[in-house]
């Protein structure tokens, strides 16, 4: 064999052998990290997506949840993980956005450290009440706050997360001053609602959604521009206070140095999975809206998040702490 047909054949065998990889990919269990708890409404997401991604991989998708630290410790971890294909981040808005313009310092870059798969689709923020609460309606609510300032709590996740600065938006815009109660988690702020002991709630309606499907919370509006499919009959904040729309959104992302390969395929087959009838629908029903599209469609829409959020954080003088 001369020289020339000798470097044919080994270029023929290494494409042939990369090739042969990357079909071969997932060839073992691939880890999904999350910055919520269990039985989060993101939790309630990725699990139904994870499950039916891995059907057709013939490989579990281990759901990690890390959460903590206002996503600083799901977010830390995911973007410390190995670039090898078989850790990715189930994120949010939170981790990858607005993160950034809360913290004076990240042990994280959200720009750097990941690199897009697929936007999962954009998550409504809501605001509710006990079911018995006397308050019927956004202009209700309103109402109220206006007679007696800082008397009517609205409890929320905290300043540093996108229920907070929603709240905060909200106020703002409304021209109200509402009493803003943290909690640690949704879970925690929303017993308390249902308890009496704050006069309303806002959070994401993935978190929210089985108490409002059981009837123990009331919604009076959602935080997206229009109505959404679920929940026809609730009212838009904007139609009320024009231009006002805050939207969460869940997307996967992987460390960044991760196989093309891997990133493409995860993405061809997370959108097949986003646009079976059967998933979208129960998504929906969870709260999110699906809206899944190529990596390059989650950058620039993250670039024009983080525009956009840069603006809003002026708006409402948010300082880095």
């Amino acid at each position: 064999m001369n020289r020339r047909m000798f470097s044919l054949t080994v270029a023929s065998l290494a494409g042939w052998a990369e090739k042969a990889r990357a079909q071969a990919w997932p060839d073992r269990p691939i880890v999904m990290i999350l910055a919520q708890p269990a039985g989060s409404g993101v939790d309630n997401v990725a699990r139904l997506v994870a499950e039916r991604v891995s059907r057709g991989w013939g490989q579990t998708i281990v759901i990690e949840n890390k959460p903590g630290g206002q996503n600083l410790i799901g977010a830390q971890a995911a973007a410390r993980a190995a670039p090898n294909g078989y850790t990715f981040y189930f994120a949010t808005s939170a981790a990858l956005v607005t993160n950034q313009f809360l913290f004076k310092a990240l042990p994280y870059n959200p720009q750097k450290d990941f690199v897009p798969v697929g936007l999962i689709g954009r998550s409504p923020f809501t605001i509710v009440v006990e079911e018995k609460s006397p308050i019927r309606s956004l202009a209700d609510l309103v109402a109220r706050a206006k007679a007696q300032p800082g008397k009517l709590s609205i409890a929320n996740e905290g300043p540093k997360t996108f229920g907070g600065m929603t709240a905060r938006l909200f106020n703002a815009r409304a021209g109200i001053e509402t009493n803003l109660v943290s909690y640690a988690s949704v879970s925690v702020a929303m017993q308390d609602t249902l308890g009496g002991h704050t006069d309303a709630l806002l959070a994401d309606v993935a978190s929210t959604a089985p108490m409002i499907k059981q009837g123990r919370l009331r919604m009076l509006a959602v935080t997206t521009a229009r109505r959404i499919p679920e929940y026809d009959a609730i009212p838009a904040i904007a139609e009320s206070i024009p231009g006002f729309e805050m939207t969460g959104w869940m997307a996967i992302v992987a460390p960044t140095g991760t196989p093309a390969d891997a990133i493409q395929r995860f993405n061809r087959d997370l959108a097949a999975v986003l646009a079976d009838k059967e998933v979208a629908d129960r998504i929906r029903v969870l709260g999110p809206i699906p809206e899944p599209g190529p990596p390059e469609k989650l950058a620039a829409f993250m670039n024009a998040e983080r525009a956009t959020w840069e603006q809003l954080s002026k708006e409402i003088g948010v300082l880095p702490e």
